[in-house]
């Protein structure tokens, strides 16, 4: 069992946080205080301007990864607090699992789950995913992990998918990085930020949820409830889809394919 030492960060603490352009970080895992950060330059994706390499489109359209959103919130955000080699140490700390598992809670913090099915009968594997805030129709991401090649990229590109589908406006990655970079992120002022945040209030299209069943109805039955009984305490994943394609099968209903159609038919 993790015990924070410190209370969460209230869920509207979070939000006034993160609609006036800052949000949490620890100094390292065992740290029971957060600070606040508001960088000068943020690093945003437009909603027209993922990169999509060659390689990776083919990835997404083969339906190499089993994709979910909301299955395995604490698992993704405790995935990416797991020590790199590149980075020993983490800025989630216990408290900043618990406060961001109480926004999730809350409706404001989403995931978004990669898996990979196994030859052995056993349920299948978590292997990346990323997770972030949503308020408005913004969408802020916080970190993404990967344990086997493209596994996040999947994620991100899903998660740019979805949230074009849904109506929103602003996906902020707060700073940039290379691998950011390849993808199509840009960085700009905190003050322009600000002002896009801004021209992002209201309410999307649809929720994320049901963008996500729009793409995702492609799985079958069968194949997307295996992946929800390997996840403890989730829900059917089944539960609301159409019927279609098997998982990985390079029908008009694949998901993938659907993703890849969404995310070039204006790039």
């Amino acid at each position: 069992m993790h015990a924070p030492t410190r209370p969460p960060v209230p869920v509207e603490t979070l939000l006034l946080a993160y609609r006036s352009g800052i949000f949490p970080m620890a100094d390292r895992r065992e740290d029971p205080e957060v600070f606040w950060v508001e960088p000068r330059e943020r690093a945003v994706i437009p909603m027209e301007g993922l990169h999509l390499s060659k390689s990776l489109r083919k990835v997404i359209r083969t339906d190499r990864f089993t994709v979910t959103i909301d299955r395995a919130f604490e698992q993704v955000i405790r995935a990416c607090a797991e020590p790199r080699p590149e980075h020993p140490e983490t800025w989630i700390s216990e408290r900043i699992v618990q406060s961001y598992v109480g926004l999730h809670r809350a409706g404001h913090a989403h995931s978004v789950e990669c898996w990979l099915a196994s030859e052995d009968g056993a349920p299948p594997e978590l292997v990346g995913g990323l997770y972030g805030v949503s308020f408005d129709r913004v969408f802020c991401g916080e970190s993404m992990f990967s344990r086997m090649p493209d596994a996040s990229k999947v994620a991100l590109a899903w998660l740019v998918a979805v949230l074009r589908r849904a109506g929103f406006a602003l996906l902020d990655c707060q700073f940039m990085t290379e691998h950011l970079r390849t993808m199509g992120a840009v960085e700009m002022a905190q003050a322009d930020y600000r002002r896009l945040i801004e021209g992002a209030h209201g309410q999307p299209r649809t929720s994320i949820g049901m963008a996500w069943r729009w793409f995702a109805e492609g799985y079958a039955a069968g194949a997307a409830a295996g992946v929800a009984g390997g996840v403890a305490g989730a829900e059917g994943l089944a539960a609301g889809l159409a019927e279609g394609s098997a998982l990985g099968e390079a029908g008009p209903s694949s998901p993938g394919k659907r993703i890849t159609q969404s995310l070039t038919q204006t790039s």
